[in-house]
């Protein structure tokens, strides 16, 4: 398999349940050393901020060996005005996103543009899908004008972006990311454990937007954890609570059609693992799960 001569692998902070920069369950600099020990050449940054920023980001990632694989960055793209003050929220993430050293231009952090939390579709993630919460149809170019207008910011700065579609988003299912890539150039960020619990078809999808994938979060999905957790009323935290995102290899993910097809289609850059943890785990558990997923990953690419 020729994917591994053309990627490189990341942990990320979400991992850990680190969803604010500060108060976190880990320092980053135990995370990044946690990330080097266990064979990960590569970092999400996570929220903003936690890392660090400039010289002491820089620090840190040369110190574990590490390179930045990118972040999140959320704006309002469907609120105008919201849209428009979040643009200083972005231009101070490229900062950050710039201050990374970066030894070869393949593996350049990733700016991963994406929409807040919808409450509707927050209260209810995935399949069945939550329709009376979703963007309307004549909302669509004045969205993804903003969108591209993001994406083209990004690159103003020298880094390409990429879109990430999400459980509890204005862009969750896969037939609302084809048409986001319809009506605008961004790359997709593949998600495949969003895109599974969302009731899409991560190897479909891989083929589908052959050329259009710039990232790839490797994210498994547990389709009975979800179930329960939307039977019982949970949004989308209850489902991360109750392992809706598993182990790399206990869930339902095709992860050999999906390597397979990204292999097909000459995938090129980082391969990020992700598994949502809640606020507050277990970090014995999350740092064992952490060490099995680069294990599991390094066998199922031999």
């Amino acid at each position: 398999m020729q994917l591994t001569a053309r990627t490189r692998v990341a942990g990320a902070p979400v991992n850990y349940g680190i969803y604010q920069p500060t108060g976190a369950p880990v320092g980053p600099e135990d995370l990044l050393a946690a990330l080097a020990r266990d064979g990960y050449t590569g970092v999400d940054s996570g929220p903003i901020g936690y890392l660090g920023t400039g010289e002491t980001l820089a620090r840190r990632l040369a110190a574990a060996g590490i390179g930045l694989a990118g972040g999140w960055v959320d704006l309002r793209f469907a609120d105008p005005a919201g849209f428009a003050e979040d643009l200083a929220q972005l231009d101070a993430a490229l900062d950050v996103f710039t201050a990374a050293p970066v030894d070869d231009p393949r593996f350049a952090p990733r700016p991963t543009l994406a929409c807040p939390g919808n409450p509707g579709r927050m209260a209810r993630p995935g399949v069945p899908t939550d329709l009376a919460s979703a963007l309307p149809a004549a909302a669509w170019p004045d969205f993804a004008a903003r969108v591209q207008q993001a994406a083209d910011r990004c690159r103003d700065r020298g880094l390409e972006p990429v879109f990430h579609y999400h459980l509890g988003t204005d862009v969750e299912t896969e037939a609302e990311a084809d048409r986001l890539l319809d009506l605008t150039d961004i790359a997709v960020c593949l998600d495949t454990g969003h895109l599974a619990l969302a009731g899409g078809d991560p190897v479909a999808a891989v083929r589908r937007w052959a050329g259009r994938i710039g990232q790839v979060h490797l994210k498994d999905a547990d389709l009975a954890a979800h179930a329960r957790a939307r039977a019982a009323g949970g949004g989308l935290m209850d489902v991360v609570a109750a392992g809706g995102f598993c182990a790399l290899g206990r869930g339902d993910v095709d992860f050999a059609g999906v390597f397979a097809a990204l292999d097909d289609i000459g995938y090129t850059g980082w391969l990020v693992v992700e598994q949502d943890a809640p606020e507050g785990g277990d970090l014995d558990r999350i740092r064992a799960d952490q060490h099995d997923n680069r294990r599991w990953l390094e066998e199922a690419l031999r």
